[in-house]
């Protein structure tokens, strides 16, 4: 059986076109023309990625990203014909692991699919036989054989790339990461312009971890270097 991804796009057309050059690649597209359709499906199946349109009629791709970030981890490409950086930050803001603006090079949503399917099968391998690795920072800890993190003994769940980002500060804890450090490492691409791809993510892991993200324990800025876990 081969590689699920479910493409969420109104337009047939364009769905289609993009689970042509997914089949190509031996993967197993699946279209769902809605966001309730698309919901239905990712509880009937197995599903590895998602490739997400935001403008959509009813229940649009940021809606139905929210719905699946309840339930799921599973990494999600979000597109849309917009390019401001407001529907960018608002895309990740509420889970997607990444973000392509129409029209879009062909091979570079592939490239990025491969990415996103790399990382989380990393994260989510059960047939790795590493040693016991375990970060500890206070009440943080990183089990990164399991793929879990708990704080002060609670489990939080965490995107693949929020996982990443927070397993490099911690197993650092004390050294600052710039944001293209940050981006470069966990993204596996060059940085540019990483700022607000980063910081949104940041923000997201502080929402999860931390009691006052406002005031964050563990996850700091230092202003104009970088971020770091604080030592405890």
């Amino acid at each position: 059986m081969g590689t699920n991804i479910l493409i969420v796009d109104d337009d047939r057309e364009i769905a289609e076109a993009i689970g042509f050059y997914l089949r190509s690649e031996g993967y197993e597209p699946h279209i769902a023309l809605d966001g309730i359709e698309a919901l239905n499906l990712v509880r009937s199946m197995p599903v590895s990625l998602i490739i997400m349109d935001v403008m959509m009629p009813g229940l649009d791709g940021i809606q139905t990203t929210l719905r699946i970030r309840e339930e799921h981890n599973i990494p999600i490409i979000m597109l849309s014909a917009k390019s401001e950086d407001y529907d960018k930050i608002t895309g990740l803001n509420v889970g997607a692991d990444d973000y392509m603006t129409k029209p879009f090079n062909p091979l570079e949503l592939i490239a990025r699919v491969r990415s996103q399917l790399r990382r989380y099968n990393q994260l989510g391998s059960a047939a790795e036989t590493r040693a016991a690795n375990v970060f500890r920072c206070g009440g943080l800890e990183i089990d990164d054989d399991a793929k879990t993190v708990k704080v002060d003994g609670d489990n939080v769940s965490l995107t693949p790339i929020e996982y990443g980002i927070l397993k490099l500060l911690t197993a650092n804890a004390g050294r600052v990461f710039s944001i293209e450090e940050i981006y470069e490492k966990v993204w596996k691409e060059e940085a540019y312009s990483a700022e607000n791809t980063v910081a949104v993510h940041i923000r997201r892991i502080r929402e999860k971890i931390e009691i006052d993200p406002k005031n964050p324990r563990y996850l700091k800025v230092v202003w104009g270097v970088g971020y770091k876990v604080e030592k405890q």
